[in-house]
This record gives C-alpha cells, structure tokens and sequence, in this order.
C-alpha cells in the first residue's frame, strides 16, 4: 500500500491549518465520511472545487465547504491554509486573470500535496491516509450543519426566493442539475439539509450545458426526479434540449431563472475594471428587446410549461407537482 508520511507530518505540522481538497470520486458520500472523519480528528478544513462536477449531498452526509467563485472570497477562504492536500483535484486557481490578482488561490507559501490523482482509488488513498494518521474508523465525522430558517418566502418571486423554495421542497434522492449561475448562487449552502441528493453543475467557462446535462441525468437514472436550475441566457444555447425531454418523455423539472440578462457577464465586466459599458455592449448582456418567453418555446417543443411571478399556494403540498413524470418548464419571472 502506498505510504503517506509526507501527507502525515504536513497536516501534524500545521496545526489546523490544514485543508483537504476532494473533486470526483471524492466527493460521493462513502469518500466524504471518510474525509470528514479527519476533518473531525484533527481540525482539518474540507473544501470542494468552485465547480462541482459531482457530489453526493444533503441530510446525514459531509458537506465540504465550497470554494467560493468571487476572487476575493476565494482567497480570504483559502488565506489561512499552509497545507493543502489534493484528493482527484487539480490546485485551485482563480477563474479568469484579474487585473492586480493572483492567478494561485492559495497563498506564496502553502505546500500543496497531491494524496491521489483523478483516475486513482480515492476512496482508499482517504482511508490510508486515516490510518497513516492514526485515526480510528469508528471516529464520528461532522454531518451537514442545519441551514438557517429562511421561513417561507411570500410575495414577488425572487432568485433567493426560488432557491429556498427548491432546497425545503427536493425530494429524495432527486438529481439536481445546477447552471443557475448568478441567481442560484445561494442553492448550495441552503440544500445543505435537503434530502439527499446528488448535485452537479456547469464546470467551465462555456455556457449551456444545465439543459443536456439534465437530459444525460434522466436517461441515466430514469427512477429519480431531476430538477434542472437554469439561467435564461445559458439556457438559450441549448433550448432544442427540450424537444428532446418531451419526446424521450423526461421526468425533468426545468426552473428558468428569467432575469432578462447575463447577469454573469456584468458582473465580470467590473471584475476586469470597466465599471460603465456603453449602450451597444449593454444590448449584448441583456435579454429584453425582445424578452424572451419560455412558456412558449417550451410548448412549442412538447414540454408543458407555466410562468412564475408570485409565491401563491407553493407551500399548500410538501412537494408541489414534483410527482409528475413527464417534462415541465417553470419560468420564474425575477
């Protein structure tokens, strides 16, 4: 079996200031255990990527700490760290390069090791590297920490609003496909205490990817519900999905979150220093001339479809309209 000494005396020597990073494999529930299991033990700080391809979530599970996207929080969440220990994960490194920032999340002199690369046995290099560090198999690891009580929202509909609604309602064992990008931001730390769940999201710089991936999803698991949070903009590169969902007759749930604009885009633009945008890079970002109806594209492919604009009657079930089995579009209007 491999050794893993250099992990050992790393993680010792910090005192807390440790931190394991887990991508793939790593992040399924039966790895996570394990992971949180150190954590636990040692005061070891348990991080996921910004992007998460895949995790195994919800009530009684890990929950690792997600690196956040914004450059600055990344790198306030990471300041502390002086070993940082790679579970099928690559080094973190900021998203775009930022004009006066750094493009390494981690700081000048955190040693970073490597425990196993993507493709190796993660499960097995975590529990070597619980044993090499001389914890017991029967060691309690953290479980999800319980959300705050965000009531039940009221009134216009909002993206946080939706992502309550979402995080109380899921049902078990559902598949979440997440490409909500900015209006979603807050989806991950409130399903923390879902039911559990399997939670994938957009993993790069190309957008669209939320519509096929929940597609991919469906076929794969045909058994469990799948509940796809989709940004309009993104969803517009891959809306002929939804001819697909209808004609393989998909249990998919498609939230669009209709905001009217690349609210991402915006955003990146002040990141890099252009604070005002001119009038003609302004029609580029957003979505309203003319506004898009996805009520009508839907239908137009065969996907039953309704539009959201109040919260009226979505607390009257435990799980409004989540036992359907066909295809459904909700146009969440923000």
């Amino acid at each position: 079996m491999r050794q893993y000494a250099a992990q050992r005396e790393a993680i010792r020597r910090a005192r807390g200031r440790s931190a394991i990073l887990v991508r793939g494999s790593a992040a399924y529930a039966d790895s996570l255990e394990i992971a949180g299991q150190i954590s636990a033990a040692l005061n070891v700080r348990l991080f996921s990527e910004v992007q998460v391809a895949h995790m195994q979530r919800g009530a009684g599970r890990v929950a690792p700490t997600r690196i956040p996207y914004p450059i600055d929080a990344a790198l306030e969440t990471l300041a502390d760290i002086d070993v940082l220990v790679l579970v099928g994960a690559p080094e973190p490194v900021a998203f775009f390069a930022y004009p006066g920032k750094p493009g390494r999340l981690v700081h000048k002199g955190c040693q970073v090791l490597t425990l196993a690369a993507h493709g190796e046995d993660l499960k097995s290099a975590l529990e070597a590297l619980r044993d090499e560090l001389g914890i017991k198999s029967s060691q309690a690891a953290p479980l999800a920490k319980a959300v705050p009580d965000e009531g039940r929202p009221s009134g216009a509909l909002t993206e946080d609003a939706i992502s309550v609604i979402v995080a109380q309602k899921l049902p078990d064992n559902a598949i979440v496909c997440d490409e909500g990008i900015t209006s979603a931001r807050r989806f991950f730390s409130l399903s923390e205490q879902s039911a559990p769940h399997d939670f994938m999201m957009n993993t790069g710089g190309a957008i669209g990817i939320g519509i096929p991936l929940s597609i991919g999803a469906a076929i794969a698991c045909p058994d469990r519900k799948v509940l796809n949070l989709q940004a309009d903009g993104s969803g517009m590169y891959t809306v002929q999905g939804l001819w697909t969902q209808a004609r393989e007759n998909l249990d998919i749930i498609t939230i669009i979150f209709a905001n009217r604009t690349y609210a991402v885009l915006h955003g990146e633009m002040r990141n890099v220093g252009v604070q005002t945008i001119g009038e003609n890079a302004r029609r580029m970002l957003d979505l309203d001339n003319p506004s898009l109806d996805w009520v009508s594209m839907a239908k137009g492919m065969g996907v039953e479809a309704a539009r959201a604009l109040y919260l009226r009657g979505v607390h009257r079930s435990p799980q409004p309209r989540l036992v359907a089995s066909r295809p459904l579009l909700i146009e969440a209007v923000i």
